[in-house]
């Protein structure tokens, strides 16, 4: 176990400041206790928003580059939050450099790069994982373990959807979401999550039909000063035009069953909104992100005259919450925000070599697999809805 650890983040917006206050909530997470942590840096070309973070959340500074974090010898791990066509250089330049990283979903903006990224984590020193938040989540790993132990049983169709909001004004202002090729807008940023999470469930997707993008907002407005996350802001009279996808959907072979995933990001009055139902042998469960705390369960063989779903609320009995809150009785609450809390621990008692029973968080070969799907999606829109096989690999757990 090393004495210390040092962590940087690299990206100072909405995602990153997640990032930043996990790693100082995941010591007070679940035992054994980790070696002390040390806050080092916020790193952002934007000084006064890398600054405001730092301070914030208690990181002794800020750096304004990104090489400076890579050369620095008091840190010893970094989250990368900043946008995906920016991950590869700044991810292989850490593992070179000795430094333990978690990126961001997903890993790259081409499926060359991540897997020359996975190449590189092969070869390197340092852990090398990718974030997949929503595995965190105790309700979606309430239903995976229903679905594992028997009592659902064998999935026969999954129907999932993530729809959001944060895209449907017209007016909104253009940034670097809105720039890349055809399946880098709504399906990477918010298909990649569904993607990994159907897959949590229903076992790899084996091939892809019905593949469709479509861009439904076509030009945006230049932002007058900086945009962080999905923020609006003054925007001026001068437009470009929007390169990728609005919404996205596709049919999906699992290896148990099939299903059907849609993502949106012009979704009006959806600002976050995944959910599922998934379908299985004996009975079904859903899940809804604005009720987190709970699940839907439906158990077959039961009177038809009562039978029904079921609301469970979610408790110290069920993934992550015995002790993975500061209050961990059944109705308190959590969500999305401790996700990320707990997805911190995990990759820090892994680099610590503490064994807090924790599933270790998915590989860069796991987030190659994530981007092959997408890639199959993106072909098969481009085919007029064509089959396309994906890749097949053993997906960590």
């Amino acid at each position: 176990m090393p004495d210390t650890i040092g962590i940087a983040v690299i990206g100072a917006g909405m995602a990153g400041k997640a990032h930043a206050a996990a790693y100082r909530t995941a010591p007070t997470l679940f035992e054994p206790s980790l070696p002390p942590l040390r806050y080092v840096s916020i790193g952002d070309v934007n000084e006064q928003l890398g600054a405001a973070t730092a301070s914030r959340f208690g990181y002794e500074r800020t750096d304004s580059s990104w090489q400076a974090i890579v050369d620095a010898p008091d840190i010893d791990v970094v989250s990368v939050v900043v946008a995906n066509r920016l991950h590869r250089e700044i991810v292989e330049a850490l593992l070179a450099a000795g430094k333990h990283v978690l990126c961001e979903k997903p890993l790259s903006d081409g499926l060359d790069d991540a897997r020359f990224m996975a190449a590189a984590a092969h070869n390197a020193s340092g852990l090398a994982r990718v974030g997949f938040t929503f595995r965190r989540n105790p309700g979606i790993a309430a239903v995976r373990k229903l679905i594992q132990d028997g009592t659902l049983g064998r999935v026969l169709h999954f129907s999932g959807h993530y729809w959001t909001d944060y895209a449907a004004d017209p007016m909104g202002p253009m940034s670097w979401r809105y720039k890349g090729g055809p399946g880098s807008g709504a399906l990477a940023d918010v298909g990649s999550h569904l993607a990994y999470v159907a897959e949590f469930l229903a076992g790899n997707i084996r091939s892809v039909n019905g593949g469709r993008l479509a861009t439904e907002i076509t030009r945006r407005p230049l932002p007058v000063g900086v945009v962080t996350g999905h923020d609006h802001a003054e925007v001026s009279d001068v437009f470009e035009q929007v390169e990728n996808d609005d919404y996205a959907g596709y049919s999906a072979q699992f290896d148990q069953g099939v299903g059907q995933l849609e993502v949106s990001r012009v979704a009006a009055g959806h600002a976050n909104s995944l959910g599922f139902e998934v379908f299985c042998e004996n009975g079904s469960a859903t899940f809804d992100q604005h009720r987190p705390a709970e699940i839907g369960l439906f158990l077959s063989g039961e009177s038809a005259v009562t039978n029904g779903y079921r609301q469970v609320i979610l408790g110290p009995g069920h993934p992550y919450l015995s002790s993975g809150l500061p209050m961990d009785a059944p109705g308190v609450g959590f969500g999305y925000n401790d996700a990320f809390a707990y997805q911190a621990r995990a990759f820090l008692d892994e680099i610590a070599g503490v064994d807090g029973g924790l599933p270790a968080n998915a590989t860069f070969d796991d987030g190659v697999h994530n981007m092959e799907i997408l890639d199959a999606v993106t072909q098969s829109a481009e085919n007029g809805g064509a089959r396309v096989d994906v890749a097949q690999k053993e997906m960590a757990q």
